[in-house]
């Protein structure tokens, strides 16, 4: 059995909806798989409320107290305390139960049938709460009709789930004290279920007759020990009990260890790393170990279910992919179902997008093929190639996709001389090279189009028509340039375009071609000069003297080409094809020295030049668009 479905009315941040017939539906609905489960999002995106939510519905091992607070009633964004909903509901809906987990619950089973059209079970628990002011009252029920029925002791007992809230305390969790998680772990385990007769109970006898010996001052055998002191602070102690007893109640001592129940007995046992030093992070995976002890359990017909927030406490790069790997290689072999919530890119790159569930802008957003217009075939190839820092698309509140490695310097610098930092934006510049965007820009185009992330991913790509010593031909017929052109840019910006997704294509043959023959030629020029001299010479660089002969190269070709008459689109095709392209200049290197030219101008006039080239707009347009600062056009 499994958590299939979350749905959550009114609750913290997640107020309702309404469809077209006016009916009241949950503001939000989340499906989940039977093995593991990533909430990714970035702070205040609604994880947490998930994971409580699922928290006061089922309890969990720990018995932690968890009960509705004032502060679980939704209120709406910028409304007065006294606007706050006097009501909400939490629903859980399990599937997947085998024949055994199915008996303990078939007082509240129902039926379904699945697309094979065999009768399957699933069990609905939904807790409903309301307030009467600061009085807050709840009932938890369960079944497929409205009203529901109690759910009894022992069918909630099996329905516990594991939690590891975000700030743990491992060291503690697994130090000697009444009640310790280590011992309640323990406890439940079957290797202590022989509770009357189990060996440890024989130990602790033993050791309490070696205890007692020694305070007798005799050893095993009867015999004197020459340590005499433990004998002389017993004998003192009792001549006090002596002096303070009645006649006919004698006061006598002696020292044992105490209470030798096996679960007294679990609670004075704590777990260590052998490195006595080891830090939160080596505690934090020693406790996640000892978790799976119980979860992992052959012959427990309950539910197995992990919910664990900020997996990635105290956990560096390398801890946090061996954790993630392992956790989901447990719950796909073991049948365990964990739901973790994370900030970390490196643990969204490494677990499959399928499993991946993102919350943003009062939604959560499943990301399987369900769901998302991305093709099956996109899901292996996006596993195979999304690193730390293309994982960043699923916690940004806009995003950049582009084709290379120029682009991927020059929109960061552009975006900063536009006003528009990145990082202040939450926007992402995702490299894509050439693998094509629609195996990455779908993943935010939904089935359902009313499911909007509210995600603006704007596709920055080259029109790739090439205005010199080529004939371009359509339907047959030969075409011009422009007409050619003016077609491939309709057809890209048609084919990226939908949804929250829009693509922006460069007026011309591509990015580097298009600053060529713009306002900022000149620059651009000089950046390709200094590239090409820091190629030919790795060790000593660009130096002074090699930036005046550039820049004295640069002016005195622009002022030849000038008396010539060439045009821009000329002059763009000679920077471009005729040194970039035929000395083989790296763009990287070209659009790096670009940046840093750019750095060192007037942010001022470099913004205007921006803002009125049209061979520039669509990169402004862009960056606007990502932003939420304009519609891209």
């Amino acid at each position: 059995m499994y958590l299939s479905e979350l749905n959550l009315w009114n609750f913290r941040k997640y107020g309702t909806r309404t469809d077209e017939a006016g009916s009241t539906l949950p503001g939000i609905s989340l499906s989940l798989n039977p093995q593991l489960n990533l909430l990714v999002g970035e702070n205040d995106a609604g994880k947490t409320a998930l994971i409580s939510a699922i928290k006061l519905v089922l309890n969990t091992h720990s018995n932690e107290f968890s009960r509705p607070q004032v502060e679980d009633f939704y209120l709406e964004p910028e409304k007065e305390e006294r606007e706050r909903s006097t009501e909400f509901r939490i629903e859980c809906i399990f599937k997947g139960f085998s024949k055994e987990e199915a008996k303990n619950f078939l007082e509240w089973l129902s039926f379904y049938e699945d697309e094979d059209r065999n009768i399957c079970y699933y069990l609905k628990i939904f807790l409903v709460a309301k307030r009467d002011g600061k009085s807050v009252f709840y009932d938890l029920k369960a079944g497929s009709h409205v009203e529901g029925s109690q759910i009894d002791g022992k069918a909630r007992e099996l329905l516990r789930t594991t939690f590891l809230k975000p700030l743990r305390d491992s060291e503690s969790e697994l130090s000697p004290r009444r009640n310790s998680r280590l011992s309640q772990i323990l406890y439940n385990h079957d290797a202590f279920s022989n509770e009357e007769s189990h060996e440890l109970l024989n130990i602790i006898q033993e050791a309490n007759k070696s205890i007692g010996n020694y305070f007798q001052g005799v050893d095993l055998d009867g015999g004197p020990i020459e340590d005499s002191s433990g004998k002389e602070l017993l004998e003192e102690l009792n001549s006090y009990l002596d002096s303070f007893s009645r006649e006919g109640n004698l006061l006598k001592s002696k020292f044992s260890i105490a209470d030798t129940k096996l679960k007294s007995i679990l609670e004075k046992l704590s777990l260590q790393l052998f490195n006595n030093k080891a830090g939160l992070g080596s505690q934090n995976l020693l406790f996640i170990a000892t978790e799976l002890l119980l979860l992992k359990r052959d012959n427990f017909t309950g539910l197995k279910l992990a919910l664990i927030e900020e997996i990635e406490a105290h956990l560096h790069p390398q801890s946090q992919t061996l954790l993630i790997e392992y956790l989901e290689k447990v719950c796909n072999d073991s049948q365990i179902q964990m739901i973790l919530s994370t900030h970390s890119p490196i643990l969204a790159s490494k677990v499959n997008i399928e499993n991946i569930n993102i919350c943003k802008n009062n939604g959560v957003f499943n990301m399987s093929s369900d769901f998302t217009e991305l093709r099956k075939g996109d899901y292996s190839f996006l596993q195979r190639f999304l690193d730390v820092t293309r994982s960043n698309l699923f916690f940004a509140n806009g995003i950049i996709m582009v084709e290379g490695d120029a682009e991927n310097i020059l929109i960061p610098t552009i975006a900063r001389i536009m006003g528009i930092p990145l990082s202040k934006y939450g926007i992402s510049v995702i490299n894509v090279g050439s693998t094509g965007f629609l195996r990455y820009s779908n993943i935010f185009n939904r089935k359902n189009e009313q499911e909007s992330l509210g995600v603006s991913v704007a596709c920055i790509t080259d029109v790739d028509v090439k205005p010199f010593g080529t004939k371009y031909t359509l339907a047959d017929k030969e075409v011009s340039y422009e007409e050619y052109k003016v077609f491939e840019k309709s057809r890209k910006e048609k084919l990226y375009t939908k949804q929250d997704v829009k693509c922006f294509v460069s007026d011309s043959w591509t990015l580097e071609f298009c600053i060529a023959a713009s306002e900022l030629k000149e620059q651009f020029f000089k950046a390709v000069k200094y590239a090409e001299y820091i190629e030919n010479s790795e060790v000593i660089g660009l130096t002074d003297k090699k930036i005046e002969q550039g820049n004295a190269f640069v002016l005195a070709e622009l002022t030849k080409w000038e008396t010539e008459n060439k045009t821009n689109e000329e002059i763009a095709f000679l920077i471009y094809n005729n040194y970039m392209l035929v000395k083989k200049i790296s763009k990287a290197i070209v659009a790096q020295c670009f940046a840093n030219i750019l750095c060192e101008l007037k942010e001022k006039e470099i913004r205007e030049i921006f803002e009125r080239d049209s061979n520039l707009k669509y990169l402004v347009d862009a960056i606007k668009y990502a932003a939420k600062l304009g519609d891209g056009s």
